[in-house]
């Protein structure tokens, strides 16, 4: 189904340079646009693919509005990513098939469990006793929603999805497929050389527009909760260890590990593959770059980087200018210690004559 280009900017705003009865059918990649597509750009040193860029339409920003014009129909606006973004969410509405709200007749519900009639229930999915579905929620193939959980209303758990026990997700929430949240946490007390598991008796619970990545794990608490705050937003494969606490719009990139009881701030940003140990705190807006690991709290805003020493990014990028040097270093250390030796060697040989 094409877009019109008035319809995106009555929908999304920005300025239009163009005819507005611009047909667009789908959406792609600066380099790769064709005149039937709309693409963006976010940066300028993309400045070369937009000259020569074949989309129909390119939504850009004031920056580089002139440009954009003489290569032809474009739409400015302040951010073209954020703009971007608003436009797939646009173009999946006007475009994915309508759901039609019920219960499938291969899936489980529960006569006691409380679901919303405007709610899809899909093939083979299970909502357990007491569970509570909310407005608008998607229940994909083969989910589960166990007892006494609740699912607030136009959240989505994706086929093969798990929300445990009594936990509770709030409203425009995803668990994207195969995640789970409020597995049992990892806990064991040693016994004479064997284990004795530490039942896990706290919940999982998320705030609203949080999303979780594909195969990603939210344990629920040991005592206590584990707690995700609104606007969450964790990738795929991610470890969140019972008793952790994230604040609002904290993001995840995938593969990272968070050791038990941390305590992690709002705004923050966590790359791919980042461990965090146990019990650790970590303040608003810190930013820790890829495989990083952190063995202890960091409280000040910044960015930080390395695996060994965690230090703020700017330390860390001198330090690692100088390891780089370290065997020439090492060489010059050695012969200036030989050129040492040697004149104390002469010196004590003078002295002897």
């Amino acid at each position: 189904m094409a877009l019109r280009l008035q319809q995106i900017i009555d929908a999304l705003g920005g300025e239009l340079v163009g005819s507005p009865d611009l047909l667009v059918e789908r959406l792609a990649p600066l380099d790769k646009a064709q005149p039937g597509d709309i693409t963006f750009l976010s940066s300028v040193k993309y400045l070369a693919q937009l000259k020569a860029c074949q989309a129909g339409c390119v939504i850009v920003s004031p920056r580089v509005r002139e440009t954009a014009e003489a290569r032809g129909a474009c739409i400015v606006a302040a951010d073209p990513y954020l703009y971007y973004a608003r436009l797939t969410q646009l173009w999946r509405r006007r475009h994915e098939p309508a759901r039609v709200p019920g219960v499938h007749r291969t899936a489980v519900v529960d006569p006691t469990a409380v679901v919303s009639p405007t709610a899809t229930i899909e093939a083979l999915a299970f909502v357990g006793p007491g569970a509570v579905i909310g407005d608008n929620v998607h229940i994909g193939p083969q989910a589960t929603v166990e007892a006494g959980a609740q699912v607030g209303a136009d959240s989505q758990i994706k086929a093969r999805a798990v929300l445990g026990e009594r936990c509770r997700i709030g409203e425009r929430c995803v668990l994207n497929q195969g995640a789970v949240v409020g597995g049992d946490g990892f806990g064991f007390a040693p016994d004479q050389g064997t284990w004795v598991k530490i039942e896990q008796m706290g919940i999982a619970w998320l705030g609203d527009d949080v999303e979780i990545g594909i195969n990603t794990c939210v344990d629920r608490g040991a005592l206590g909760d584990t707690v995700l705050e609104d606007g969450v937003k964790l990738d795929n494969q991610i470890q969140v260890a019972h008793n952790v606490h994230i604040g609002k719009h904290t993001a995840m990139a995938g593969c990272v590990g968070i050791a038990g009881s941390c305590d992690i701030g709002a705004y923050c940003t966590i790359g791919g593959a980042a461990m965090i140990g146990g019990h650790i705190r970590i303040g608003d807006h810190v930013h820790i770059s890829a495989a990083t690991v952190v063995t202890r709290s960091v409280l000040k805003p910044g960015v930080y980087t390395g695996a060994f020493p965690l230090s703020e990014n700017a330390v860390w990028r001198k330090n690692a200018a100088a390891l780089r040097h370290l065997s020439t270093l090492r060489d010059r250390v050695r012969s200036l210690e030989q050129h040492a030796g040697l004149s104390r060697l002469e010196d004590g040989i003078s002295e002897d004559l």
